[in-house]
């Protein structure tokens, strides 16, 4: 193998030429002609074992050639990217130059390469920051959902009100037969919660534990198209209703929920976690409205593949997220009416913005001479082993060191860009105006 020419061409991509000479060639046709030779046929030999020779006087010496091109291309390849210590972030776009014959082919591979970055300001900037506040209204709002996830439902013999549960069977028919997707057996339904199609939870309210019931709907003009705007009748029997017992808040309420002997005490920890939360917050929105400064302000042609392979990350994240809510994938295109193409065509402008985030932050360690030691890992593997009460053996076998070395470089860029960086006070909203 040897590298014809290398040349930078627009949206940082390189064209390779490679030519691939005899030797390497030979040895890659005789390797196709080892797995080919079972599948063909010449008469006087048994399957495979005719010799190269016959085969080629029999069927041409090009013969083997296409399957000797794929043999010998990847390696081909990467040779020449090594010899030319690119950094590669796509697959290349490949053609032939020339005719291909025994003593080898060349051919050219066009390929997306990190592209140089120039920075621009990324010290001394500015961005709002929210001031913390937490006020009693805000514990009381978090006592409450504590309070609800302590509330226990307990049967009650009467009508139905919002706000209960009722336990029901229920088959939906179109035009007087079951359509799909429209039956549940002791389905628990939280009336009022607007979680089944509209009209139907009113039209359960007011029955009783026994009590069966045809239920009228229209589906919205907005639903899957299967069922947008049609009439159907559900066919419902409640087996049980249920309430709500919210527990009284008092110290033995907050003696059952956490480690604190009295409300007081909950209420303090309550808003200490809530300050710390929105704390965190805001010191996360302000890095971030920081580093999309930086990024807009670094100058970078960057090929397109980087911009897809954020997408696909993106989108592999989403389904991953869709995945945990219990939703399958596909189910949830058809529910939403979209598609994978959309969903990666919708990814598209984040994914640039990440993109020149990560470029602006490499740039920025490089610029910095900012270095990760030994001790820095082993010091953060002892953090997260703290933090999440995990034995330190266990964090440094799902982490990585390369990685973890990796992420703290990134932090220490960011940091750079914070410390330097005068955070200012969020303008005031003004209140929408009233139509007259």
């Amino acid at each position: 193998m040897s590298v014809k020419s290398c040349e930078k061409v627009e949206k940082s991509q390189v064209a390779l030429t490679i030519e691939v000479g005899a030797a390497e060639f030979q040895a890659a046709i005789e390797k196709a002609y080892q797995k080919m030779r079972k599948k063909i046929n010449v008469p006087g030999f048994r399957p495979g074992k005719a010799p190269r020779k016959i085969i080629e006087g029999m069927y041409g010496a090009e013969v083997f050639f296409e399957e000797a091109i794929n043999n010998a291309f990847p390696e081909a390849y990467e040779s020449a990217v090594k010899e030319q210590e690119l950094r590669v972030v796509g697959y290349p776009e490949v053609e032939m130059v020339g005719e291909c014959t025994k003593d080898g082919f060349t051919f050219k591979a066009t390929v997306p390469v990190y592209p140089e970055v120039t920075l621009g300001q990324y010290k001394g900037l500015s961005a709002p920051k929210d001031e913390v506040k937490v006020t009693a209204a805000d514990v009381d709002e978090r006592l409450k959902q504590l309070s609800d996830r302590n509330t226990r439902l307990v049967s009650v013999d009467r009508e139905a009100k919002e706000g209960d549960t009722a336990v029901i069977d229920f088959e939906g028919f179109l035009d007087g037969k079951p359509f799909e997707g429209g039956k549940g057996e002791n389905h628990s339904l939280e009336l009022g919660s607007h979680s089944f199609v509209p009209g139907f939870e009113e039209q359960v309210v007011g029955m009783k534990a026994g009590e069966e019931k045809d239920i009228d709907i229209t589906f919205p003009e907005d639903y899957h198209a299967d069922l947008a705007g049609k009439a159907v009748v559900f066919k419902v029997k409640v087996h049980e209703v249920k309430e709500k017992e919210v527990p009284a808040l008092d110290d033995e309420f907050a003696k059952d929920v956490s480690e604190f002997d009295t409300l007081k005490d909950l209420k303090a920890d309550l808003k200490k976690k809530i300050t710390e939360e929105r704390q965190r917050a805001a010191d996360h929105a302000f890095e971030n409205a920081l580093m999309e400064q930086v990024a807009a302000n670094i100058t970078a042609d960057i090929p397109d593949a980087m911009v897809e392979t954020q997408c696909r990350q993106f989108l592999d994240n989403f389904k991953m997220q869709i995945a945990q809510s219990g939703i399958p994938y596909d189910q949830y295109l058809k529910m939403t009416g979209m598609t994978e193409e959309q969903l990666i065509a919708d990814a598209k402008e984040p994914a640039e913005r990440q993109v020149r985030v990560d470029l602006a932050v490499a740039a920025i360690i490089k610029a910095e001479n900012i270095e990760v030691t030994d001790e820095d890992v082993e010091a953060e593997y002892k953090k997260l082993a703290e933090q999440y009460n995990m034995d330190l053996e266990t964090v440094k076998k799902y982490l990585p060191a390369d990685q973890t070395k990796e992420q703290l470089a990134n932090q220490k860029a960011v940091e750079v860009v914070v410390e330097s960086a005068t955070a200012t006070k969020p303008e005031k909203k003004k209140p929408a105006k009233k139509d007259e």
